[in-house]
């Protein structure tokens, strides 16, 4: 027997190649509910999970590079939600105009703050963007529902805050239904 093959047989070989096929099989579950993978794995007979595997090594692999690691981290949190969101716009449910409305909210203000900042945190903390994209992907990702915490957490709490102070230091004025005209 060769090395290969007893590696192959060892037990732990076995039940990694187990996990493995299981992951593999719940992440085609998870693509197979979005027709352009389905549709780019029958053209190119090229399974959408090695597809989608092969496209998040190369997005990581390309922030390995600090020239191309802005453009990158742009571009997975454009990319996609710009597709899905014409897609949601096109459908008759609201819930997906909602989720995507939320993380266009959340993406605005997150690259807003960033645009003050960048420059310290690019100093104190390395790989950034990669962080940042793995933030853009978890508030993307419908079975997080990142975008709707973020938005509930951070954001609305901040805007009414804002709101309600703003309110407080506008002038009183007058309700137009309670004062009588005179001509």
């Amino acid at each position: 027997m060769s090395a290969a093959q007893k590696i192959q047989q060892h037990p732990l070989f076995v039940q990694a190649q187990k996990k493995a096929l299981y992951y593999n099989d719940q992440l085609d579950k998870e693509l197979t509910k979005y027709p352009v993978l389905t549709n780019f794995e029958q053209r190119t007979a090229v399974p959408k999970t090695y597809a989608v595997l092969g496209g998040i090594v190369l997005l990581t692999f390309l922030h390995s590079f600090n020239a191309f690691a802005a453009p990158i981290s742009n571009l997975v949190g454009w990319g996609l939600p710009a597709y899905l969101s014409f897609k949601a716009i096109e459908t008759p449910s609201p819930h997906d105009d909602v989720q995507w409305l939320t993380y266009w909210t959340v993406f605005g203000f997150f690259n807003f703050l960033e645009s003050f900042a960048l420059r310290v945190v690019l100093y104190y903390v390395p790989w950034y963007f990669a962080f940042k994209s793995l933030f853009i992907i978890w508030l993307q990702l419908p079975v997080f529902r990142g975008a709707q915490v973020t938005y509930f957490t951070i954001i609305k709490p901040v805007l009414a805050n804002v709101s309600s102070s703003s309110k407080a230091a506008a002038p009183a004025t007058t309700n137009p239904e309670t004062t009588a005209h005179t001509e």
